[in-house]
């Protein structure tokens, strides 16, 4: 854990979702009005960073978790609540999860993702919680 945090051990390499340095985020920015949203989103790149920290470290599943948030930190949020309420129970039939996990795919590259959701299809079809009709 000798690199965790990283704003301690690698905030020079840190930057937002803009591209910004971590170093040039702070309230006199936000004061200023020179922080847009995408300086205050995560990058992909520091999730990958904290997926490498838990996977050397013995935390696998929390690795993943964390390489399927940077697949997702391209992906606008309002495209992110529908793939959250169609993953909910009774929400979608199984092929509507498959084209969910293909479009996520082909248009995020979002491979573990995808991945997931097509895991999430078969669980849902063995423990019928896909939707009926």
């Amino acid at each position: 854990m000798s690199q965790y945090p990283l704003r301690e051990h690698a905030a020079e390499k840190l930057r937002a979702h803009s591209g910004r340095p971590l170093h040039e985020i702070s309230a006199e920015a936000v004061a200023a009005g020179e922080i847009s949203g995408a300086d205050l989103r995560t990058h992909a790149d520091t999730l990958r960073q904290q997926a490498d920290i838990a996977q050397a470290n013995g935390f696998p599943q929390l690795a993943n978790n964390l390489l399927r948030a940077a697949e997702l930190t391209d992906v606008p949020n309002d495209e992110l609540l529908r793939i959250y309420d169609t993953l909910r129970p009774e929400r979608a039939n199984y092929s509507e999860l498959l084209r969910l996990a293909d479009y996520l795919e082909a248009s995020y590259g979002a491979r573990e993702n995808a991945e997931f959701i097509r895991e999430a299809a078969a669980v849902y079809r063995e423990r019928n919680l896909l939707r009926r009709a």
